[in-house]
């Protein structure tokens, strides 16, 4: 939609017309106070505001762009001036755009295929060198990026971030994602693979850090979830592309100088992807808040132009922006220690524990179980070598094609529900695989049983627990911790990966399949309980907006959630009338489920 598409009545701006509270009542209804930083505002004060702000910034060749989005940006919720980037949310986005997501999801790729041809690699390194009888360090050989990650990686995030932007840092990481995954390949040790892995964590920590932050920071609020959790659609088509090479590379002979080539090929075939990110990572526009924190905003409101549909669009974003920062600023500016403030800070501190369930959750629920080790569990099931990579090459293609329904699910039931909604079935399958392992052996029933046990619990993994954690965390810090913050959250996640990695093969050798998979089908009934008491919904909530959920005590949101769980149990169950209570007070704006502001800060 086009600068003349805006009503007739906003052009009184561009020609010096200041009586904008005359502007026809049915353009720009009184916005609700509270619900954003301008609502309070009348539409000459905002205007002016928007004068003085391309004033201060050299911004006067964009001038008609941003006083009429700043109009705009009063009320959000308001249909008739952009109603095409509501009622088309996905096809009015420009292709800069869709080229960044795209970038962000190939990025995202070497993160899936690692998980995936370490472990076709299960079924060859160990025997080669010498430790097959080794459970312990083979799991910790497996988990050493995750244990990188979380010591190292994860907190590299945000100087990288500070000294070289959001871009810079993609293709540093990358880089050393690159050079590393073919690294693996040439070791000629155990030892020697356990440090090439160690590094390799070095740059697939930060990258989940920084990568998510990115795509949620240039993406429109209504649209955030669905594109931000590209990175877990393509992390899980890695996943599905590990399988792929494993396949491929199988049936490779050793040569005459070369032992396991198969393995090898395998793990060097994840370096792929990063080299493809970091040929087109400076293609795509910087992140205009980064931009904006180093108060570089011509170069800020460049990048939003090239990924928002028109001019006016950009202009009310960057003038939203910096209104957010503005108040954001007010509110936690001082020389406090940022570090320490993701703990004692409330509504910080509030966000730092819900991130830190939700991602843990992500892996002890059992996936990288699967991603690791299905081979495996597939062999010790039955199956023989050829049908155990084919099978896990199904689990592989579930986790990809199963994500796709999330891109329409998570903004419009939010991350929440789909967590809750899908953790008990988790759970059950988990269940439903332990047991089945009491099948007697060979029979075909027990072979079906675990594999369609995996097969749904992988289903639901994808729909929520697989897109929800990196989304969520990537949008509920205020933008003063958000890189901290999110490298905080990716770090609670490789812990748990680590851990999870390290002791599967133990369990197996001591607690069997059956102990196992039920200590992880009890994991997550815990975490059923712990993200209903502790973790708010966030979808297509303003800053503001955020701000009255996170400062809710975690005790009353607890208690509250507590409470209405024993009112659905009253209304569905037995069918009786219970009154409605609402925790959360936006002073007239709504509730964050629909008409959310056009962004996030």
């Amino acid at each position: 939609m086009a600068d003349k598409d805006i009503p007739q009545q906003v052009e009184h701006i561009q020609t010096g017309d200041k009586n904008v509270n005359s502007l026809d009542p049915k353009l720009f209804s009184e916005a609700q106070p509270g619900q954003n930083p301008l609502a309070h505002l009348s539409y000459e004060q905002v205007a002016s505001k928007a004068e003085a702000f391309v004033k201060e910034f050299n911004l006067l060749q964009y001038r008609d762009s941003i006083v009429k989005g700043a109009l705009i940006a009063k009320d959000p919720a308001k249909k008739e001036t952009l109603r095409r980037e509501v009622t088309h949310r996905f096809s009015s986005q420009p292709w800069s755009l869709w080229w960044l997501v795209i970038m962000c999801s190939i990025a995202a790729m070497v993160n899936g295929m690692d998980a995936t041809v370490i472990n076709g690699a299960n079924l060859f390194y160990p025997s080669q060198f010498g430790i097959e009888d080794k459970a312990l360090l083979i799991g910790f050989i497996n988990a050493s990026p995750s244990l990188a990650s979380f010591t190292v990686g994860c907190w590299l995030s945000d100087p990288l971030c500070y000294w070289t932007g959001r871009r810079g840092a993609i293709f540093i990481v990358s880089f050393i994602t690159f050079i590393t995954c073919f690294w693996q390949g040439l070791t000629n040790s155990w030892q020697h693979l356990l440090v090439a892995r160690f590094f390799m964590g070095v740059g697939v920590g930060p990258k989940s850090a920084i990568v998510p932050v990115y795509s949620a920071e240039c993406c429109p609020a209504l649209i955030r979830g669905g594109l931000v959790m590209a990175w877990q659609i393509f992390t899980a088509f890695g996943i599905m592309m590990g399988f792929v090479m494993t396949l491929a590379f199988r049936g490779v002979p050793d040569t005459a100088h070369v032992t396991g080539l198969n393995w090898r090929l395998t793990l060097g075939s994840a370096g792929v992807p990063a080299l493809i990110c970091m040929a087109q990572v400076y293609l795509c526009p910087e992140s205009p808040r980064w931009l904006m924190s180093k108060g570089r905003y011509e170069k800020a409101f460049r990048s939003l132009a090239r990924i928002r549909a028109t001019p006016l669009q950009a202009g009310r974003d960057i003038f939203f922006i910096h209104c957010l920062l503005e108040e954001e600023n007010k509110a936690t500016s001082g020389p406090g220690n940022r570090v320490l403030e993701l703990f004692t800070v409330p509504r910080v501190r509030r966000a730092t524990l819900a991130s830190g369930i939700i991602m843990l959750s992500q892996q002890l629920c059992g996936i990288n179980v699967m991603s690791f080790y299905s081979s495996t569990i597939f062999s010790e099931a039955g199956f023989s070598e050829q049908s155990a990579l084919l099978a896990s090459f199904g689990f592989g293609l579930l986790n990809f094609v199963f994500a796709f329904p999330a891109v329409f699910t998570i903004d419009r039931f939010g991350r929440r529900t789909l967590l809750l909604g899908t953790f008990p079935f988790l759970c059950i399958m988990l269940l439903v695989v332990a047991f089945a392992f009491y099948i007697p052996e060979g029979s075909t029933a027990r072979i079906a049983v675990i594999a369609l046990g995996i097969y749904v619990y992988t289903i639901f993994y994808s729909i929520a627990e697989g897109p929800v954690p990196f989304t969520y965390s990537a949008e509920i810090f205020p933008l003063r911790h958000r890189m901290l913050g999110m490298s905080w959250a990716t770090a609670v996640l490789w812990l748990g990966s680590f851990v999870l990695s390290l002791t599967f093969p133990y369990l197996l050798e001591r607690f069997t399949n059956t102990g196992a998979f039920g200590y992880y089908a009890t994991w997550c009934f815990i975490f059923f309980w712990l993200i209903l008491m502790f973790i708010p919904e966030s979808a297509q909530l303003t800053l503001e907006e955020l701000d009255v959920v996170f400062s809710v005590p975690t005790k009353t949101h607890a208690t509250f959630q507590l409470r209405q769980l024993g009112r659905w149990v009253r209304r569905v169950v037995l069918r009786q009338d219970c009154p409605h209570e609402k925790l959360y007070h936006f002073e007239g704006a709504s509730t964050g489920m629909t008409g959310a502001s056009p962004v996030d800060a």
